[in-house]
C-alpha cells in the first residue's frame, strides 16, 4: 500500500491546496494530509480548527485522511509508514525553500523521497496570507477557498474584531 504525506500549515486550506490533494490522491493509495502544529507560527485557526475544514473540504475523497502533527515531518511519516511527501509549488520562489527542506528530510531519512507538484495555473497566485488579507478587508474570497471555509474564516474574523473592540 502506498502511502504519501502532503504537510504544510492550511491557515486556511485553499483551492490550490485542494488542486494538490485531489491530484496527488490520484497516485497513491492513501494520503495524509498532515497539519503543522508550529509553536513558533502564529496561526490565524487552531490546529483542530483547520483539520476540521480540511476533512469537510477532502471528504469527497476516499482514500485522503486528515491529522495533525508536531516536530519532524520525517518521524511522521515514519510512524505512518509513508515514503513519500508532496510539496506543491506555485513559483520558482517557492522552490528554493522547498529544495532546502526535501535535502534536509532526505539526509534525516534516506528512505523517504519528496515529490514536487507544480499547482495548476489557475491558482498560481493563491495563498493562505492572501485570502486572509482579502477576508480581512471585505474582499469576496468565494473562488478562493471551500464555502465551508469562508464561513469558518467570516465567523473567525468577526470574533477577533470583537473582541478588538472591548
Amino acid at each position: 500500500m502506498s502511502t504519501a504525506i502532503y504537510p504544510g500549515s492550511f491557515d486556511p486550506i485553499t483551492y490550490g491546496h485542494l488542486d494538490i490533494i485531489e491530484r496527488s490522491a490520484r497516485f497513491f493509495d492513501r494520503l495524509i494530509v498532515a497539519v503543522l502544529s508550529n509553536p513558533q507560527k502564529q496561526p490565524l485557526f487552531t490546529a483542530e480548527e483547520r483539520v476540521e475544514m480540511i476533512r469537510d473540504s477532502v471528504k469527497h475523497i476516499s482514500n485522503v485522511e486528515v491529522e495533525n502533527f508536531q516536530g519532524l515531518l520525517v518521524d511522521f511519516a515514519r510512524l505512518k509508514k509513508a515514503r513519500i511527501i508532496i510539496k506543491g509549488l506555485r513559483a520558482v520562489s517557492d522552490f528554493e525553500y522547498e529544495l532546502q527542506m526535501a535535502l534536509m528530510n532526505k539526509k534525516l531519512d534516506d528512505d523517504i523521497e519528496t515529490f514536487f507538484m507544480m499547482t495548476s495555473a489557475k491558482y498560481s497566485y493563491l495563498s493562505s496570507s492572501v485570502v486572509k488579507e482579502v477576508a480581512r478587508f471585505g474582499g469576496c474570497i468565494r473562488n478562493l477557498v471551500p464555502p465551508v471555509v469562508e464561513n469558518h474564516l467570516k465567523q473567525k474574523l468577526i470574533s477577533l474584531e470583537s473582541k478588538s473592540t472591548k
